[in-house]
């Protein structure tokens, strides 16, 4: 299996990943990256019922994975032999907008996840003077995010990025006392001193 990332938002595909999605027989994933891919796609493209089983697929089998498969994708499913193309990230889209040193930063999944743990980074990596990117989670977003700053006594920026790369793409800014509001489901947070 080839477990492509076809990036955050549309148009940010790499040459590789280009590449190997036109050289697909087949083609396995989510609506959304799928659609990311589209115009590359020559073959079948199956959307991916269950993610569980996807080292049932065939050996050959291009993957699509959103964003970067290392980063909360699909690359945790990879097996030995199996072959992984990186993707651009929405931690790499965020960097850049918001202009954040990619070295001075610390990464928090809490998407999809139990929130305790992603709190207990969220405070550590704060107590250790880090500027935080996270992709939240419904019960683990901004709000959560400035109570814990409260808590500790951090004054900083607060942002949120959501449908990056795409059109109506949208970077708010705010703080411990009016963190930004959110209106989309894919946005990450950027927490910045």
């Amino acid at each position: 299996m080839i477990i492509v990332g076809v990036g955050v938002g549309p148009n940010m595909l790499t040459q590789e990943a280009i590449e190997a999605i036109q050289r697909a027989s087949i083609v396995y994933g989510s609506k959304r990256a799928i659609e990311l891919a589209s115009k590359y796609i020559g073959c079948e493209a199956h959307n991916i019922e269950n993610y569980k089983t996807l080292h049932l697929l065939p050996k050959d089998a291009v993957v699509l994975s959103t964003g970067d498969p290392m980063f909360s994708g699909l690359g945790k499913f990879a097996g030995e032999g199996d072959r992984i193309i990186p993707g651009i990230s929405s931690l790499q889209v965020a960097c850049v907008r918001l202009g954040v040193n990619l070295s001075d930063l610390a990464i928090i999944t809490a998407h999809g996840r139990d929130h305790a743990p992603a709190k207990k980074a969220l405070i550590r990596e704060l107590r250790l003077g880090k500027n935080i990117f996270m992709l939240p989670d419904a019960s683990f977003g901004t709000m959560e995010v400035a109570e814990v700053l409260r808590e500790l006594e951090i004054d900083a920026d607060i942002y949120t990025c959501e449908d990056l790369g795409y059109p109506d793409e949208r970077i708010s800014h705010g703080n411990v006392d009016t963190p930004p509001v959110v209106g989309s489901g894919m946005y990450c947070i950027m927490v910045v001193r």
